[in-house]
C-alpha cells in the first residue's frame, strides 16, 4: 500500500475538465464521432438532475473518516471522491459532477445504481417488516430461495444465505470439511475469496494476505493464459493440482475453490478446459467443487448465466454475493441435498441471512435481470467493447492484454509486451486521468497494473465507447 500511494504522488497534476457536454448524433455511432478527437471524449447524454447536495465537504468527510475509521481502509484516487448519489450506470459527487461507473463498487451493483423496480421492493418491505429471523416463517426467503435455486444446473437446489461473500466463502469450505471428513483446501494463488481469516487463507494474494498461518490450504499454480508458465496448457496446470494432493495431502482432500474469472486478481480467466480436468481429479481424491460466483454470476460473462458454465463443468456447492443484492449486505451458499445434510448434525444459523428486506431486494434483482434481458445485454455490449479494446491494443504499445467475457474485462499495461514488465507507475498516471475525464474504473492484479472494467449491467454501447475513448486520449497524453 505504501508503495501504492509513492507512485500516486509522483503523478502530474491533470487540469479539470467540464464532462457534461453532449456528443452530436448526425455524424453516426458516439464511436465515429469521438475516436479522431484531438479534445478529450465527452460524457454520454444523460437525461437526469442529481439533487443540490447540503452535506458536509470531501475535506470534512476525509478528516472524520482519517480520525474515526480503521486505518487499513484504503481510498481511491490522489482526492478521494465525495460520491453523494447514483443513478444506473452513474455516480455523482458532491459538486454534481457526474461520472461514469465501470467498476460498479467492484461488480456489487449489478443492475445499476437506484434502479427503481429495486428500490421499491425493497421500500415495501421496509414499511411491512424490517427484520425477522428464520426461527419465524416469512414468505420473501422461501420465494427468493425458490428463483435462486431454478437458476442452478443440475441438484444445485439448497440456498443457504449469508451477509457477505466471505461469509458465503467460509461456510461453503466448512461444508466441504465436514461432508468429506477431509480438512485439506486448495485454491490458486492469485485468488481472493474474502477478508475473514480463513477466507484470507484461501488467497495467495500478497497484496491482501495477513501472514497468519491457515492450516491445511494449499495454493497451486494459477491457470493463467496470459502470465502463467504453462500459457494456456490446462492439462500442465491440473498435473500441479494432482501433484499437490499425491505429495500435499496424502491422496485425500476436502475441496478445490476457483473463481471462474479471477476479480481482484485481474480479470483473469482461467485455462480453456482447466475446471473439467481439476473437478475430476479432485472428486476421484474424495473432494467436493466449490464454484466462487461472487463477481462472476447473474449473466455477467454474456455467454451464461454463471461463470462456471463457460468451463462446461457443475461444481457442488456455489457461492455468490455482490451482485446478488444490488448493494444490498446480501450472499448466498447453494449446494445439493446430499451435502446439505451434513449441516444437520448441529444447528445451523444465521441472524441476518434471508432477512425479509434482502430477501425481497434480491428476488427484484433476479426479476430485473431477467425482464431487462441483462444476460443478452452483457453479451452484446462486452463483445463490443472488447472489439474496441483490441484494436486499441493495436495503437498503443502499453497495452499488453485484453482479456474477459461480457461485462467482466480487464486490460492489463505494459512496458515491454515481450516480457510482460508491469507499467506500474503508467497505471497509477491513466488512473487518474481517467478519473478527470469521468470515467471510474478498478485496478488489480498481482501488480496493481490491470485496469478492471465491470459495470452495472444496463451499462450501454455509448458507454463502452466513452470508456475507451477515454483511455485512448489518457494514453496519448502519457
Amino acid at each position: 500500500m505504501a508503495t501504492m500511494r509513492a507512485l500516486l504522488k509522483k503523478t502530474v497534476a491533470i487540469p479539470k475538465r467540464h464532462n457534461s457536454k453532449p456528443y452530436s448524433s448526425s455524424i453516426g455511432t458516439y464511436a465515429a464521432a469521438t475516436a479522431n478527437a484531438v479534445e478529450p471524449p465527452h460524457l454520454p447524454p444523460f437525461d437526469y438532475e442529481p439533487r443540490p447536495y447540503h452535506g458536509p465537504s470531501a475535506d470534512e468527510v476525509l478528516t472524520k473518516r482519517k480520525k474515526y475509521l480503521g486505518p487499513s481502509l484504503f481510498y481511491y484516487y490522489q482526492k478521494p471522491l465525495n460520491i453523494v448519489e447514483g443513478k444506473m450506470q452513474y455516480l455523482f459527487d458532491d459538486t454534481g459532477r457526474r461520472y461514469l461507473d465501470a467498476f460498479a463498487g467492484i461488480v456489487t451493483v449489478s443492475c445499476g445504481h437506484c434502479h427503481p423496480q429495486i428500490l421499491n421492493a425493497i421500500t415495501e418491505q421496509n414499511k411491512l417488516l424490517q427484520h425477522a429471523t428464520t426461527i419465524y416463517l416469512h414468505h420473501a426467503i422461501a420465494d427468493f430461495a425458490e428463483a435462486l435455486a431454478q437458476k442452478m444446473p443440475g441438484n444445485l437446489k439448497v440456498v443457504y444465505f449469508v451477509n457477505s461473500g466471505s461469509e458465503a466463502n467460509e461456510l461453503a469450505m466448512m461444508m466441504a470439511r465436514l461432508y468429506t471428513g477431509n480438512l485439506g483446501m486448495i485454491s490458486l494463488r492469485n485468488a481472493y475469496h474474502g477478508g475473514s481469516s480463513s477466507t484470507i487463507g484461501l488467497t495467495a494474494l500478497n497484496t491482501w494476505k495477513y501472514p497468519i498461518p491457515e492450516g491445511e490450504i494449499h495454493h497451486v499454480m494459477n491457470p493463467d493464459p496470459y502470465r502463467g508458465i504453462f500459457g494456456p496448457d490446462a492439462k500442465s496446470y491440473a498435473k500441479d493440482v494432482q501433484d499437490h494432493i499425491d505429495y500435499g495431502t496424502s491422496g485425500r482432500v476436502a475441496g478445490f475453490i476457483a473463481e471462474t474469472i479471477q476479480g481482484v486478481g485481474g480479470a483473469v480467466e482461467l485455462a480453456p478446459g482447466y475446471l473439467n480436468l481439476v473437478y475430476d481429479i479432485v472428486r476421484k481424491s474424495g473432494g467436493v467443487c466449490i464454484a466462487d460466483e461472487v463477481q462472476t454470476g447473474f449473466g455477467r460473462t454474456g455467454s451464461h448465466y454463471w461463470g462456471f458454465e463457460t468451463q462446461g463443468v457443475i461444481p457442488d456447492i456455489v457461492t455468490m454475493a455482490k451482485g446478488i443484492g444490488n448493494g444490498l449486505p446480501l450472499g448466498a451458499v447453494v449446494t445439493t441435498p446430499e451435502i446439505a445434510s451434513v449441516m444437520n448434525q448441529k444447528i445451523q444459523f444465521n441472524t441476518f441471512g434471508g432477512n425479509p428486506v434482502c430477501s425481497a431486494g434480491g428476488l427484484a434483482v433476479l426479476r430485473v435481470l431477467d425482464q431487462e434481458k441483462r444476460q443478452a445485454h452483457c453479451a452484446e455490449v462486452g463483445s463490443h467493447m472488447l472489439e474496441r479494446l483490441r484494436s486499441l491494443m493495436q495503437k498503443h504499445e502499453i497495452i499488453g492484454d485484453v482479456r474477459g467475457r461480457g461485462l467482466m474485462v480487464g486490460v492489463e499495461l505494459v512496458t515491454d509486451r515481450k516480457e510482460k514488465t508491469p507499467a506500474k507507475s503508467e497505471t497509477a498516471v491513466l488512473f487518474e486521468k481517467l478519473r478527470e475525464l469521468g470515467v471510474l474504473v478498478g485496478k488489480g492484479g498481482l501488480h496493481g497494473n490491470v485496469f478492471r472494467i465491470k459495470p452495472p449491467m444496463c451499462f450501454t454501447k455509448d458507454d463502452a465507447d466513452f470508456v475507451v475513448d477515454a483511455l485512448d486520449y489518457a494514453i496519448s497524453k502519457l
